[in-house]
């Protein structure tokens, strides 16, 4: 036989093994060697009904200005009663308590909803109410009255590693429950606007529109985080998503439970973050730690001695390297719970204990009419360089007089008609003395408005 004729049936011989062997590889069993392959089905079997679909409507009322000319609606006949359009979105949420019907979801899935529904993973619908919103960290709770309802149990997140893998749990574009898997990419995410605490687990498990405030699990079936964001330039997923640890949307839950609201206090201390020459500096190791740069009088930490230029390098029993971090914990400690501070002072490390106080707080209404609705709380001394002074809108009706005028919760108000305040105090006096019109100097997300208040 010549070499060639040799070289040829040696192909068709490895072609038709090929051929053979290729149906096999594609149909493995269940079990394989006598052992099972590895599956996530038993772990989502205990998970998936904890997670639910949340369906609302939000009433919207549609103003023309041709609707608002009496002439224009007797002339074509048209009643006088206000137009509205139904607004719907979907989300997603997780049974966190089966014997109260605790639900918890992100803030912005049920923010201003008229109308909210839960549907579970066997089908039942049930109308929901809200237990209470906590719109600095985009969490809310609601309830429904369900029997043989199943609740997630919490990871402690703060084990959670870079590299470990999670399975992410929701309600994508309304297509119904939807499980993707993947690892967890970074930890201590911040940056997002409109948030107050920000340490965002990311991840690349794919989440969508609809995954809001759906679970982000480990593989012992375990809640690590409430899933509340994706960064996407095109509006679908690009493996970038981001989720609320366990630890704080369980102090957040807890809290909401006991109140209806979040009750943080302040420390009364302005910190920021410890650059590398700070570090070397202040002889501590570089990224550890953050810097005090301010401590208020009045406050507990003032008469316990902290002082601007200590460094701070862990506060309770967290470690802090950043002062957004700081930050965080500091609003998971309720009011009048004493917290220690190890901090280095003088390249020795030293203890203090602090009381976590509450923010004094003000209802618009009592000082003048035109602010009823709207309650200012004292400014804490915000975690970053830049010291911002005045009074925060902490809570605002929704028909309020300064609702209407575009003002809303968060907004920090620094001056009265061109009057500089510093608290509530001086806030006060500036809005009684004022004559005529209000104009209040406000900052928002960084930028500097004026609103005027009739």
């Amino acid at each position: 036989m010549r070499q060639s004729d040799k070289w040829y049936l040696n192909l068709v011989c490895s072609v038709f093994l090929l051929a053979v062997s290729a149906p096999a590889r594609a149909a493995l069993p269940v079990a394989a060697g006598g052992e099972e392959l590895p599956s996530l089905a038993p772990v989502l079997e205990r998970v998936t009904p904890s997670v639910v679909n949340i369906y609302t409507q939000t009433r919207v009322r549609v103003r023309s200005p041709l609707m608002d000319d009496p002439f224009f609606r007797r002339f074509f006949n048209i009643p006088n009663r206000p137009r509205e359009r139904v607004s719907q979105s979907l989300g997603s949420g997780v049974v966190v308590d089966d014997k109260e019907g605790f639900i918890l979801t992100n803030n912005h899935v049920i923010r201003g909803a008229d109308e909210i529904s839960v549907t579970l993973s066997d089908g039942r619908s049930f109308d929901a109410e809200v237990i209470g919103t906590d719109p600095d960290t985009d969490l809310a709770m609601v309830r429904i009255s369900a029997e043989d309802l199943q609740s997630l149990p919490f990871a402690d997140s703060k084990q959670l590693r870079v590299g470990d893998f999670v399975v992410a749990v929701g309600n994508p574009f309304g297509l119904g429950q939807t499980v993707t898997s993947g690892i967890v990419s970074a930890l201590g995410r911040t940056g997002f606007r409109g948030l107050e605490f920000q340490n965002f687990i990311q991840t690349d498990a794919s989440i969508n529109p609809g995954n809001s405030g759906g679970a982000l699990i480990n593989l012992r079936g375990e809640l690590v985080g409430i899933n509340s964001a994706i960064f996407t330039p095109s509006g679908g997923n690009v493996g970038i998503g981001f989720a609320i640890p366990a630890a704080m949307a369980r102090y957040v839950m807890d809290q909401l439970a006991r109140f209806g609201e979040v009750r943080r206090g302040t420390l009364g201390i302005s910190v920021q973050d410890l650059t590398g020459d700070l570090a070397g500096a202040f002889n501590v190791e570089s990224g550890k730690g953050v810097l005090v740069a301010e401590v208020a009088k009045e406050s507990d930490a003032g008469r316990a001695g902290l002082r601007a230029g200590d460094v701070i390098i862990s506060i309770g029993e967290y470690e802090v390297s950043s002062a957004q971090e700081f930050h965080n914990y500091e609003g998971q400690f309720p009011v009048d719970e004493k917290v220690t501070l190890v901090i280095v002072r003088d390249q020795s490390e030293k203890k203090i204990r602090i009381k976590v106080e509450e923010l004094k707080a003000l209802d618009g209404g009592t000082v003048d009419p035109r602010l009823t609705g709207a309650t200012f709380e004292e400014l804490p001394l915000k975690q970053n360089t830049v010291m911002l002074q005045g009074v925060i809108l902490s809570k605002l009706e929704a028909d309020s007089n300064l609702a209407r005028r575009g003002m809303r919760p968060g907004d920090v108000v620094t001056g009265v008609s061109r009057i500089k305040i510093r608290d509530l105090g001086e806030f006060e006096e500036a809005v009684s003395s004022a004559e005529g019109r209000l104009f209040l100097e406000i900052v928002r997300n960084g930028n500097n408005y004026v609103v005027r208040v009739d």
